[in-house]
């Protein structure tokens, strides 16, 4: 389909995605890691080109609740997707804070939240040891439980067997955990994630443990670009993640969105 000089299509071969992805791996890393053959049933991608080269790219992530919907691009190229190709109707909105404008003509989005993408710079990770168990599939419930004292994170029990996660335990109760959102050896990306301590434990340096864990896990596996994303206004979390040797890479805006035509 051909919108204001663009041509856009639904993409489906996963090396042309990779090589748009790959013009920016850190900000994309998310959506790198949703190649992966367990993932990429449920992601619906979408692109734009202009003169023949490819100028964005929407991803679409039905593995979650609400889904997840990845900008990146050129604000013309996301403009002729949304317009004619793809615009899911309640979504989990990403993208550059230049692209909100954009956004906003397309989704209703009150409260977008401002992000760091945050990595880890080669050579720079600083380990902290501690006892940490390494959990699985029969942890899952264990998990929910404590993630709830939080209100509930980005989590599905999938994640568990496709990704890293450690614990701490205090008298036997899961007290602190630290895991990725996804974990892609294939492509060499993970996004650590789904770091939470039980309010009675905190400050005693449990989530950096945790953290530490996962990426000391994470580095044996071979993989070479590790990134999270943080609040802006979490300076506490922020400085945890530096100890540990990451730093910051992009502003972005993340939260929940509703299309026009769905509100309609």
């Amino acid at each position: 389909m051909a919108q204001q000089g663009y041509r856009t299509a639904r993409m489906e071969d996963r090396s042309e995605i990779l090589s748009y992805l790959e013009t920016d791996r850190l900000y994309t890393a998310y959506a790198i890691g949703d190649l992966e053959p367990a993932l990429f049933g449920d992601c619906a991608w979408a692109g734009a080109w202009q003169a023949g080269v490819q100028r964005a790219l929407i991803l679409h992530y039905r593995g979650l609740t609400p889904a997840a919907l990845f900008l990146a691009g050129t604000t013309g190229g996301l403009r002729a997707i949304l317009e004619g190709e793809l615009r899911p109707e309640s979504v989990y909105l990403t993208c550059r804070s230049e692209q909100l404008a954009l956004a906003r003509g397309f989704y209703e989005w009150p409260a977008p939240v401002p992000m760091w993408r945050m990595v880890l710079k080669p050579g720079e990770f600083r380990p902290v040891a501690a006892d940490c168990v390494r959990l699985g599939a029969a942890d899952a419930r264990e998990l929910e439980t404590l993630y709830e004292l939080g209100g509930g994170l980005a989590f599905s029990p999938a994640q568990i067997e496709q990704g890293v996660f450690f614990g701490i335990r205090a008298g036997g109760e899961l007290v602190s955990v630290g895991g990725t959102h996804l974990a892609s050896p294939t492509y060499g990306v993970a996004a650590v994630g789904n770091v939470f301590t039980h309010p009675e434990h905190r400050g005693r340096g449990l989530g950096t443990a945790v953290t530490s864990a996962v990426v000391e896990a994470l580095q044996r596996m071979a993989v070479h670009n590790i990134v999270l994303n943080v609040g802006q206004e979490n300076k506490g979390a922020i400085r945890i993640y530096e100890r540990l040797g990451f730093v910051r890479y992009c502003p972005f805006l993340e939260g929940p969105a509703t299309a026009f035509s769905a509100l309609r």
